[in-house]
């Protein structure tokens, strides 16, 4: 087992005396697998692992390390855990690179070519930037089900939900025998308005289970109860085709804990910012497509509830990817539809914007066009500088020839990173050809870097009308602390916030987050100009919200401990995206009203003002409950330690010809009431922040650090 990154944040030598009820997080990337433990006197540990190709392994290998650190056996810790909140990228990965379960769709006659149509974007969906310009790539991306394995069958529902033509079930059990003999392994069902009457569905379904007994089975008006008939079925059979994946894979996981003993059983984190039991996601394992990055964005949430911000920008650089996350007025955004795979699918989440940027990124020069990420080293075989066989300069390699990374003291001696490697490679790839030399082209590296991270950031924030000087920046990843001060820069903002457990982030959202579980059903309604919800409205949304609530209290453990909240899907008429606004359980005709004055002032929030338009009438389209438990404490031990002055070494910030002298300080949570004047680096040994010249940073009782940044 290889430990690249390990750090108690509270004194690990008090750790081992500590009873039952830890908590433990862990989150699976595309290079790391990150863990965070929490003993019950609050004292943390964060750790990181390299992720394995089977994840299971890697996950296993985490906690293992996590025992090493604490001085107990690992079968000890594994039974003193009573939390074990995990996200994975496995389901994602699977849709990615075409490993799911082989799937067929049954869908209503005349519908069978519903995936193949898809949107007006399907042979474009998944391209990005000069992607879109190639026609050779265009429609390069199939469908998730091939067209032999798509059975219509004869029956109708109305929009109303009234039974037009009843379902021919001796068709369908017909159809069953075709598709055994094909091999397949999950059937994801989808007819015609399921949404406003399941019936049809569920007698397929129940068919479909008797003679394919094996067969994972997704029904749409459980899965996506959304009108919009092509990502309804899209994401129904993605569910279907992730369904056999991630059974196999919790079953494993659960088998290797159970083997050491761990009896706490597995929360999922999902893209909507909660947890749910293992056994919900192997329902709706489409739900947890985007988790990780999602707990991230959850604990920035209740950092900025602690700090008082209610704007708060949360990013994440991990070793393959660059993840974003808004809150605004305290509630981070959210979206419905997302693209994987060339398919858009309804999956509600934390609105996350990413892009390919991350420590393993490489870089390349073709002609003289210097290009960072989006492809990555990844774990294996990494960057030059780890010695696992890499070949391709990254932006890892770029830190250490700057003199950011400590070759000596990185991942607490689990690598030790060659610079001398990293030189050469960057020198031979990167400044021959651009005719720089070695710190000169590390440089350039990290211009590019931090160049496209801050577009990023730019379009989810002055781009939807915020200016990004109202927020705070939580800074997290393994890279993130490294080049928030460049970022911070580009963007006007005066500085960043590094929490200890910046480097497993998403792992400390993962073992703290509330569990939460969600329900919705669609309420068409179209609100003329000029016009009011009235009575017959208030009563068919009342009716809506009901049932969401209580299919959302129905599967969250202890609902009477449950809280819930509300929120109604409105556009404006002809628009193609709506935006979800919180919404009263039982709401009147005057509350209708006050909805609509609410989506109007969130628009103009979102879009800046002017940006809406009355004029076109309103649409409802559906509602959501949401039920929440509380279920951790996104707080780590107040109690810290001084910062240790370790050496003064140069560190190339602006001029890559006069490096500049920067102390170096190391320190795993910092005790309150300290200052650092800039330019120096804090070694959190899971990552570096770097404070620039002229910079200061403080530290507070919460164990954070406030990075200030110079403006030009």
């Amino acid at each position: 087992m290889t430990s690249t990154s390990a750090a108690p944040t509270g004194g690990s030598q008090d750790l081992d005396g500590d009873g039952t009820g830890w908590s433990l997080g862990t989150d699976v990337g595309g290079t790391f697998t990150d863990l965070w433990l929490r003993s019950p006197s609050g004292r943390s540990v964060v750790c990181k692992s390299p992720t394995t190709p089977d994840v299971v392994t890697g996950v296993v290998n985490a906690v293992q390390l996590a025992a090493d650190l604490v001085g107990i056996p690992v079968e000890e810790l594994c039974q003193r855990v009573t939390r074990f909140g995990h996200g994975t990228t496995v389901g994602l990965n699977a849709l990615l690179t075409g490993r799911a379960a082989k799937v067929a769709l049954i869908t209503t006659a005349g519908f069978g070519d519903v995936l193949e149509i898809g949107r007006l974007r399907r042979g474009t969906a998944s391209l990005r930037g000069l992607e879109l310009g190639d026609y050779f790539l265009r429609g390069r991306t199939t469908p998730l089900v091939p067209r032999d394995l798509v059975i219509e069958v004869a029956e109708r529902v109305d929009s109303h939900g009234t039974i037009i033509v009843p379902l021919a079930e001796q068709s369908v059990r017909e159809s069953m025998t075709a598709l055994a003999e094909q091999g397949v392994e999950a059937v994801g069902i989808c007819l015609l308005w399921a949404t406003e009457n399941p019936d049809h569905e569920l007698a397929v379904a129940r068919i479909v289970a008797q003679q394919l007994p094996r067969a994972f089975i997704s029904v749409s008006h459980l899965v996506a109860p959304v009108v919009g008939e092509y990502a309804r079925a899209a994401t129904t059979v993605a569910n279907a085709a992730l369904g056999p994946v991630a059974g196999k894979y919790l079953f494993d996981l659960s088998r290797r804990l159970a083997d050491l003993g761990m009896n706490a059983s597995i929360m999922m984190t999902t893209s909507a910012g909660g947890v749910v039991p293992a056994a919900a996601a192997t329902v709706t394992p489409v739900a947890n497509l985007l988790s990780g990055p999602a707990s991230c964005v959850v604990a920035g949430q209740a950092l900025g509830r602690q700090l008082g911000a209610l704007n708060v920008l949360t990013m994440d650089v991990g070793g393959t990817s660059f993840d974003v996350g808004v809150i605004v007025d305290g509630v981070p955004l959210l979206r419905e539809d997302v693209t994987f795979g060339g398919a858009d699918m309804y999956v509600p989440g934390v609105d996350i914007a990413s892009i390919g940027a991350g420590g393993g990124s490489i870089a390349t020069v073709n002609g003289e066009s210097l290009t960072v990420g989006p492809q990555s080293a990844g774990a294996d075989p990494g960057p030059v500088c780890y010695g696992k066989g890499g070949t391709l300069p990254t932006t890892t390699d770029a830190d250490l020839v700057l003199g950011v990374l400590d070759p000596d003291q990185f991942g607490s001696g689990g690598i030790r990173l060659d610079a001398e490697a990293a030189a050469a490679a960057i020198t031979e790839q990167i400044g021959q050809p651009l005719h720089l030399d070695a710190v000169a082209a590390a440089r350039a590296i990290r211009v590019v870097f931090d160049a496209a991270m801050a577009d990023l950031l730019r379009s989810v924030t002055i781009e939807r009308g915020h200016d990004p000087r109202e927020f705070i920046l939580v800074v997290g990843g393994g890279s993130g602390p490294s080049h928030a001060w460049a970022l911070c820069r580009e963007l006007g903002m005066s500085g960043f916030i590094v929490p200890a457990t910046a480097t497993a982030q998403s792992a400390f959202g993962a073992g703290t987050s509330d569990l939460r579980t969600t329900a919705s059903r669609t309420v068409y309604a179209r609100i003329l100009p000029g016009s009011q919800p009235n009575d017959e409205l208030a009563s068919l949304v009342q009716s809506a919200l009901t049932e969401t609530r209580n299919r959302a209290l129905d599967t969250i453990p202890n609902p009477g401990q449950a809280t819930v909240a509300c929120t109604a899907a409105l556009r404006y008429h002809g628009q193609a995206h709506h935006l979800d606004v919180e919404i009263d359980p039982q709401p009147t005709r005057a509350d209708l009203t006050a909805l609509l004055q609410r989506f109007e002032a969130d628009y103009e929030k979102l879009f800046g003002a002017g940006s809406g338009f009355r004029e076109a009438g309103f649409e409802l389209l559906s509602v959501r409950a949401v039920a929440s438990n509380r279920y951790g404490t996104a707080t780590i031990s107040a109690s810290g330690r001084p910062l240790e002055r370790v050496d003064v070494r140069p560190v190339v910030f602006d001029d890559p010809t006069q490096p500049t002298p920067t102390t170096v300080y190391r320190c795993d949570v910092p005790a309150a009431g300290q200052t650092v004047d800039g330019p120096c680096l804090i070694e959190l040994r899971g990552c570096v922040v770097v404070v620039p010249p002229q910079g200061r940073a403080k530290t507070d009782e919460l164990g954070l650090i406030h990075v200030e940044v110079p403006l030009p």
